[in-house]
């Protein structure tokens, strides 16, 4: 199985999320191609892959921007190409697990929502399977915004993702990729 691992992160949020995913693959025997968005020089073709991790920090109930215009330029490309078609055909073996770091100060897990279906739209109209949507939470880490850690709707959320959110994110990638392979056997 191929799999790409890619997120944006400026805090170290999602970084942190995103490298436990790649620890997980890699314990349970898997090669993970592991890519950080840092802007449009990245080049990715995620039809390579038979399962996908992706995953951003929120950002006004959105992805990262890197993020969102690597997917606009893919999706641009794969139209183009004629891969995304009307319906958008399922592909049999395609899977992805779509996630995000957030912080909800103001509505909670409300705030990351969009930002997680936005990051799926790529994919499903590529007839990816979405097979996990998922939500850490992550605190604020720019001084100017760190207050929002302890007075936001989430509570005291200092220094999350912490060991227990990452070892339920391991547990959610040995979870996810047993019942995809027991789903591909059939």
């Amino acid at each position: 199985m191929n799999i790409l691992n890619i997120f944006f992160s400026s805090t170290g949020n999602t970084e942190k999320v995103a490298l436990k995913i790649q620890e997980t693959l890699r314990e349970m025997g898997h090669t993970v191609e592991t890519v950080k968005i840092t802007g449009e020089n990245v080049a990715v073709d995620v039809l390579k892959y038979d399962f996908v991790f992706v995953g951003s920090g929120v950002y006004g109930q959105l992805p990262g921007i890197p993020l969102m215009d690597l997917h606009r330029r893919l999706l641009q490309k794969y139209s183009t190409a004629g891969e995304v078609k009307p319906a958008s055909p399922r592909r049999s073996s395609a899977r992805v697990v779509v996630y995000c770091t957030y912080g909800g100060v103001h509505t909670g897990i409300n705030e990351a929502i969009p930002a997680v279906k936005y990051m799926g739209q790529l994919y499903d109209h590529l007839g990816y399977t979405i097979v996990g949507e998922w939500y850490v939470v992550g605190a604020y880490r720019t001084e100017a915004l760190r207050d929002r850690s302890i007075d936001g709707r989430l509570g005291d959320i200092r220094g999350r993702p912490n060991e227990a959110d990452l070892q339920d994110v391991a547990e959610k990638v040995k979870g996810i990729l047993k019942a995809s392979s027991l789903v591909n056997t059939y």
